[in-house]
């Protein structure tokens, strides 16, 4: 081995050593409030007014289609915002079925005769009475005829909500 290959290598490998330090690693006990509160302190850094929300979401899912999506609010306008005029989206995802659609479509199941037999429903009907409710409110697209999507900017949105009733073994809670 040359010593000019040898420089390569090292070279090389303190590159990569490099890459894998700035990954951010799973907190320890002892870390640091910045270092478990990242993303939260990045937002605290942009705050105007009192407060905001914000969620975000980097994802492929299994179809091959790839999410990127970021929205804030202001917290002081939700709190005095009418929340009974938004019940219908939640409404619609109150049913076990229709969340089973959902995550099927989102899987890659998208023409209706399989989503039926997905679900496990006996017939069209009902079948097409959780589509409508899932596409009335914005959940899902009808592309062509007989199959669904869920709206791109309707992916993250979705996995946002589920992610705060299914427990989740990396959840970061406040202290």
């Amino acid at each position: 081995m040359t010593a000019e290959s040898l420089q390569e290598r090292i070279a090389a490998l303190e590159e990569r050593v490099s890459r894998l330090e700035s990954v951010p690693q799973k907190p320890t006990p002892q870390a640091s409030r910045s270092e478990v509160f990242w993303a939260l302190e990045g937002l605290r850094q942009r705050l105007t007014g009192n407060g905001q929300v914000l969620f975000t979401g980097v994802l492929d899912l299994p179809t091959g289609e790839h999410y990127e999506w970021q929205q804030g609010a202001v917290a002081e306008g939700l709190l005095e915002a009418d929340w009974s005029e938004h019940a219908a989206p939640y409404a619609a995802l109150g049913h076990p079925v229709r969340l089973t659609l959902l995550r099927a479509v989102l899987q890659g199941t998208r023409s209706a005769a399989e989503l039926q037999e997905t679900a496990g429903l006996n017939t069209t009907g009902q079948l097409y009475h959780h589509l409508k409710q899932l596409t009335a409110a914005g959940w899902l697209h009808a592309e062509g005829r007989g199959h669904y999507q869920v709206p791109a900017g309707r992916v993250v949105p979705l996995l946002v909500l589920l992610s705060a009733v299914v427990p989740a073994g990396n959840r970061t809670t406040v202290e």
